[in-house]
C-alpha cells in the first residue's frame, strides 16, 4: 500500500505487538477446566461483557461499507435496526434463562431436552452457524490491500494470527485483546468521520448531495428481501457468541445491562460506518466496494491518522474471528467428539477443543475460498441453518417440564434445515430465488409447521 508510511507501518506493528503480548505472554494456561477456558470461570464483568460483545459483532465491517457502497442507508435497516430489537428481547427475556440453567453451550440445552443425538446435530450446525470465514475472508481481503499479495497467502495469515492467541488463553484472551480492539475500532471511524466532515461538508450537506437512491430504506431491492434480512436477525437469539458472554458474565443482572448498553455502542458505530459509507459514495470512485472504508480512509487521512485507522479496522475484524474461532473449536471439541466418546465427568474437554481450533480453521479456510463473498457467505449460512435452530433452542427455555421424543425433536431440526439448502441450491442454479422465495422463508415456515404439529403431542417430563 504505497500511501503508508513509516509511522502507519509502527502503528500497525504495535498493535500487532500488543496482541502477542496480551493474548500469550500475559495470560497463564487457562486449560485446567472446562469453565475456566469457555467461560472465564464465570467472572465476566460488565465492562468485560459489554467490551467483548460489542467488538465480536462487527467482523463483517468491510461488508457493510460495500452494502453501503452499493446500497445506501439500507444497510441500517437490514444490519441494524433489527438488531436491535432482538438484543433487547434477549436482555429481558433469554439472558436470564441463560444463567439460571447454568449450561456451558448451547448443545448442552438441546442434549438436555432432546437426546444426545440432538445435542451432536445441533453442536454440528452450530459449529457451521459461528463459522469465521466470512470474518477471515474480510481480513484476508484487507491483507491483500495492504501488503499486495495472494488472497490465498493473506486468509492463511489472517487465519493463524487470529486464533494462536486463543490456544493458550481461551475466552479470558478473547476478552483482554477486545478491550484494545474496541478501543481502536472506535477511535478509527471517529477520526475517519471528523476528517471527513472537515474537508467536505458535514452529515446534513452530505445528504443534501447524494444521490436519492441511496437514501432508499429498501435499496432498490424488493420488500421481500429486505424482510429476509429482518428474520436473519433472528440469528441473534440463537448466536453462540451471545449465549457464550451471558453464560459467563458474573450475574443474570450483569448480562442484562451488558446487553443494552451495547445496543448504544452498536448504535454509535452503525451510525459512524453508514456515514462513512455515504461519504465514500461522494469521495472516491471505486470498482470495489468491498474495499470503500480503507480507500476512503486512504484518500482523506493523513500519515500517522491512517495507520490508526487501518489498525482499527484490523482490530475490528479480528476480534470477530478469535471469538468465533473459539466458540466453533469449543462446539466441534466438546460438544461434539467429546461427548461422542462418552467421557468420564472428570475428564478435560480443553484438548479437544485446541484439536477442533484447528480442524474449524481449515474448515473455514475452506468456505472463504469457496464462497469468497462477506455478505454472500453471512446470508447462505443464515438461511440456511437458522430455521432449525431457533424454534427448537426457545422450546428448551420456556418448557422445562414437557420433553419431546429423540426422534421428533430430531425431525423439527434437521428438516426445515434441509428444506432451505434444497432451496438454496435450487435458487443458486437458476441465478435468482427458486418460486421468487428466498431459502430461509421454506424452512422457516416447515420449522412452525411441525413445531405446531409436534408440541402438542410433548410428554410430561419425569421429575423424579
Amino acid at each position: 500500500m504505497s500511501h503508508f508510511h513509516f509511522l502507519d507501518w509502527a502503528i500497525l506493528a504495535a498493535y500487532t505487538s500488543g496482541l502477542i503480548w496480551i493474548g500469550i505472554f500475559r495470560l497463564k494456561d487457562q486449560s485446567s477446566s472446562q469453565e475456566e477456558f469457555i467461560l472465564s470461570g464465570r467472572r465476566l464483568s460488565l465492562g468485560g461483557f459489554v467490551v467483548t460483545l460489542v467488538t465480536t459483532w462487527y467482523g463483517a465491517i468491510l461488508g457493510l461499507g460495500e452494502n453501503t457502497f452499493l446500497y445506501g442507508i439500507q444497510t441500517w435497516f437490514i444490519f441494524a435496526l433489527p438488531y436491535y430489537g432482538f438484543a433487547l428481547g434477549y436482555a429481558y427475556w433469554i439472558a436470564p434463562k441463560i444463567r439460571e440453567k447454568n449450561f456451558l453451550s448451547i448443545p448442552d440445552h438441546f442434549r438436555f431436552h432432546y437426546g444426545d443425538n440432538a445435542g451432536i446435530i445441533s453442536a454440528l450446525l452450530i459449529t457451521f452457524l459461528a463459522s469465521p470465514a466470512p470474518y477471515i475472508l474480510s481480513m484476508g481481503i484487507l491483507l491483500q490491500f495492504l501488503f499486495g499479495i495472494n488472497l490465498g497467502l493473506a486468509l492463511l495469515m489472517s487465519t493463524v494470527f487470529s486464533v494462536v492467541y486463543v490456544w493458550n488463553g481461551g475466552f479470558s484472551a478473547v476478552v483482554k485483546t477486545d478491550i484494545l480492539q474496541f478501543i481502536l475500532m472506535f477511535s478509527g471511524f471517529f477520526l475517519l468521520i471528523g476528517f471527513a466532515w472537515n474537508q467536505f461538508g458535514s452529515p446534513i450537506v452530505l445528504f443534501k448531495s447524494i444521490p436519492e437512491t441511496y437514501l432508499d430504506p429498501l435499496g432498490g431491492n424488493t420488500v421481500q428481501y429486505v424482510l429476509v434480512w429482518f428474520f436473519i436477525a433472528a440469528w441473534t437469539f440463537i448466536d453462540p457468541g451471545f449465549y457464550q458472554r451471558c453464560a459467563a458474565a458474573e450475574s443474570p443482572e450483569t448480562a442484562k445491562k451488558g446487553l443494552l448498553i451495547s445496543i448504544g455502542f452498536w448504535v454509535i458505530f452503525d451510525c459512524l460506518t453508514v456515514l462513512a459509507g455515504l461519504y465514500a459514495v461522494t469521495i472516491i470512485q471505486t470498482d470495489q466496494a468491498l474495499l470503500s472504508f480503507p480507500l476512503l480512509g486512504q484518500h482523506i487521512l493523513p500519515m500517522g491518522v491512517l495507520g490508526l485507522f487501518i489498525t482499527g479496522l484490523l482490530a475490528t475484524i479480528m476480534s470477530t474471528i478469535d471469538s468465533l474461532s473459539l466458540i466453533s473449536a469449543i462446539t466441534f471439541g466438546r460438544d461434539i467428539l467429546w461427548r461422542i466418546q462418552r467421557p468420564k465427568t472428570d475428564s478435560n474437554p480443553v484438548p479437544l477443543v485446541r484439536k477442533g481450533l484447528v480442524i474449524i480453521s481449515f474448515l473455514s479456510l475452506f468456505l472463504a475460498f469457496a464462497v469468497p463473498s462477506v455478505v454472500g457467505l453471512f446470508y447462505a449460512i443464515g438461511s440456511v441453518l437458522i430455521p432449525g435452530l431457533i424454534l427448537p433452542f426457545i422450546f428448551t427455555l420456556w418448557n422445562e417440564k414437557v420433553q419431546l421424543s429423540e426422534r421428533l425433536a430430531n425431525q423439527w431440526i434437521i428438516i426445515p434445515v434441509g428444506v432451505s439448502l434444497i432451496w438454496f441450491g435450487l435458487s443458486q442454479i437458476s441465478g435468482h430465488p427458486f418460486m421468487g422465495i428466498e431459502p430461509f422463508y421454506p424452512g422457516m415456515v416447515f420449522s412452525l409447521i411441525m413445531g405446531s404439529f409436534i408440541l402438542p403431542r410433548s410428554a410430561p417430563r419425569d421429575t423424579k
